[in-house]
């Protein structure tokens, strides 16, 4: 699920997109912003269906072999087990399921090629061979087989990934978010009664606080850019303004907005949240710079009384 570490990536991109654009309409960059979290839960739902494509897959399967010019006893008898695994027939019935697989217009007829790879790869398994012939239907062994077909197959087959890749921008760091929300919804489905398990949230409040708090971030760090470069470039008179790369420099005013206006995320939490989120998107050798910048900027922010937060232990 989003973190507050994702959220923040999240509005590091539209800050990115937003200094590209010629369009500088905040309500544009909003909605920009709130539609790449929602194609995060948009990702999990096509995954959810790939999964029951395959698990459909079965019934096709058994009727190719079957119709063989010369079918035998194996091809005569294909297990179609796997299309009546418990946990498939609770997703395909969960009601949020339904809605937004027709919301997004899930169906994976678009590349039926994907769905005939995984399960040919899953077929030559042995474990889908002790699944077939296992005597237990219990949730949690149903549960194991399809982890096994996401872990062992989808996620290490490159045409499923090339798939991903090319329907959604941002999957190379949104897998992370998918996975843990996979890793929810088997953790949720505990009940053979179907209205009794649910998919997982984007976030864990994402209604309640999280969508402010990436809204807020955008639009404080906006607001106060120019404010913020003053600062920036009071701490960098000996680097060419020019050669100091934009992530770094947004990296470095999202932290700034932060320690000023969400006076209930502690100081050391935000300071080590941008470094490593400068680690990992900005030039290997930004994180110092950034950490030494941001210390300074922070001094001077305790100084001019900007960082005022709320509760025990969290100025530092």
């Amino acid at each position: 699920m989003l973190n507050r570490r994702h959220l923040r990536v999240k509005v590091l991109q539209a800050l990115y997109a937003y200094h590209l654009s010629d369009n500088k309409q905040m309500k544009i960059s909003e909605k920009n912003l709130l539609s790449s979290v929602d194609e995060v839960y948009e990702m999990y739902i096509w995954l959810l269906s790939l999964l029951t494509e395959v698990a459909d897959y079965t019934l096709v399967d058994a009727e190719e072999r079957a119709n063989k010019y010369l079918p035998d006893e194996n091809d005569l008898n294909a297990s179609t087990r796997l299309s009546n695994n418990l946990f498939i027939l609770l997703l395909k019935n969960n009601s949020d399921f339904q809605m937004n697989a027709k919301k997004y217009g899930v169906s994976w007829s678009f590349d039926p090629e994907i769905v005939r790879t995984i399960f040919n790869i899953l077929k030559q398994s042995e474990q889908y061979r002790e699944y077939i012939t296992a005597e237990s239907n219990d949730l949690r062994a149903e549960k194991e087989i399809i982890k096994f077909i996401y872990k062992k197959i989808i996620r290490v087959t490159p045409s499923v990934e090339q798939v991903f890749e090319e329907r959604f921008i941002n999957w190379p760091t949104d897998k992370e978010v998918m996975e843990a929300m996979l890793a929810k919804t088997f953790s949720n489905f505990q009940s053979e009664v179907v209205t009794a398990n649910k998919l997982a949230k984007i976030s864990p409040a994402w209604n309640e606080e999280d969508k402010g708090f990436i809204l807020d971030l955008l639009n404080r760090t906006v607001n106060f850019d120019a404010e913020y470069q003053t600062f920036i470039s009071g701490k960098t008179q000996n680097w060419d303004a020019e050669r100091i790369a934009l992530m770094d420099v947004l990296i470095m005013k999202m932290a700034m907005a932060e320690l000023e206006y969400f006076p209930s995320i502690p100081v050391k939490v935000t300071m080590n949240e941008y470094i490593e989120i400068a680690k990992e998107f900005s030039t290997p050798k930004s994180n110092s710079f950034i950490n030494g910048i941001l210390d300074r900027i922070l001094a001077e922010f305790k100084e001019l009384g900007k960082v005022r937060k709320a509760g025990r232990g969290l100025v530092e």
